[in-house]
């Protein structure tokens, strides 16, 4: 569960909390646990298949990885799956979502097919992004998913100038749209992240911006990078009321996403959300995290949410053994079938290399590839 604010609350509006609090606005612990109990199964055990289908797919993408048929950097969610689907549960159709380079679980979520989704990492060109991409930039306009962004932080700012854009075009009201802004730890210490919080701040953006904190800003700890490690509590500074959950309970973050998006979609408010996971492997594919204790990889094995909520929803009698299991089977083999899509899918080719360089048509645009001569023979 999230952790109580601290005196900075006093400097910023009124919020609800995620946690019970002893301040008057906080959400009792009886009313939160309430709202969770009355929580279909059906509901529950379709949030457990889609975290199954995500950890099959991350799984698979090391797999191909190793075997080379995915190249550049690979960023997987493994160990995230929880607020993955709680996230994505919380937006609506209409929203935006930008994220950062760990996005496949995400463009999942979103509604891309998995098969495009791994073609994608591919290279191939029945990709989500024509197999220009990869796995670091997963974009779909009809999905409202813009990226994407493989430099740190560089989704803030366009994420910010969205929301600007939704704040010209609309009024605030239940039918509303709203950004959500997907940023790892590391980032909360770059310029971006105040220049785009101060501007969400002064000009009452219908944006949230959400951290996912899994402890590591690649290979170094929270603690170590940030001189207030309460990362929910630095948008204080611009009048942003943060949150921090518990990013394995997949109810836990897909409620307290939800009142952040309905506040930015109803009031035109700014919200800023920790969540708090683990990151199972390293930083990429290829990072064998060395710098990670035995006792830390222990915790995180331990706090793994998917084998967490199987066990949760098997105790509940929502699932069986062998219902879960048949869940499990089917995403693997939904898994099978993306790679096999994607060994099927035909390359991109160098004519198509300068495709989409441009929105629209421009003169004298670059067309040569390396080789071909300067000037047409006369």
């Amino acid at each position: 569960m999230a952790e109580k604010p601290h005196s900075a609350r006093a400097h910023r509006p009124a919020e609800v909390d995620a946690q019970p609090s002893t301040a008057p606005d906080a959400v009792p612990d009886a009313a939160q646990d309430a709202a969770q109990d009355v929580v279909p199964d059906e509901v529950l055990v379709g949030y457990y298949r889609e975290m199954a289908l995500v950890r099959a797919f991350e799984l698979t993408a090391a797999e191909m990885y190793a075997k080379a048929k995915i190249g550049g950097y690979c960023h997987l969610n493994l160990g995230e799956e929880a607020a993955v689907v709680g996230l994505s549960h919380a937006l609506q159709t209409r929203d935006y979502l930008f994220t950062n380079y760990r996005d496949h679980g995400y463009a999942i979520g979103r509604g891309m097919e998995p098969k495009r989704v791994m073609a994608e990492l591919f290279g191939k060109s029945t990709g989500v992004s024509g197999g220009r991409g990869g796995s670091m930039h997963l974009f779909s306009t009809k999905l409202r998913m813009l990226g994407g962004y493989a430099i740190v932080g560089a989704q803030m700012p366009p994420a910010t100038g969205a929301a600007l854009a939704l704040s010209l075009r609309q009024k605030p009201g239940p039918d509303a749209e709203v950004v959500m802004c997907l940023l790892g730890d590391g980032t909360t210490n770059i310029g971006a992240f105040h220049e785009s919080l101060n501007l969400a701040g002064i000009w009452d953006l219908p944006i949230v911006y959400v951290i996912i904190n899994n402890r590591l800003g690649m290979g170094t700890t929270v603690e170590m990078a940030a001189a207030e490690p309460e990362l929910y509590t630095r948008g204080c500074s611009y009048r942003i009321p943060g949150v921090r959950v518990d990013g394995d309970d997949v109810v836990a973050v897909r409620d307290a996403a939800r009142t952040a998006l309905e506040r930015a979609r109803t009031e035109r408010k700014p919200g800023l959300l920790e969540v708090m996971t683990f990151r199972l492997k390293g930083h990429s594919v290829v990072d064998p995290a060395r710098y990670r204790s035995a006792e830390d990889n222990e915790q995180a094995k331990e706090a793994d949410p998917v084998p967490a909520f199987r066990a949760r929803l098997i105790g509940s009698g929502a699932l069986d053994e062998a219902a879960a299991l048949q869940i499990e089977t089917d995403a693997a083999a939904i898994v099978s079938k993306a790679v096999a899509f994607a060994d099927a899918s035909p390359d991109s080719t160098p004519d198509q290399l300068f495709d989409f360089a441009y929105a629209t048509p421009v003169a004298n645009a670059p067309h040569a590839l390396p080789g071909d001569p300067l000037m047409e023979a006369s």
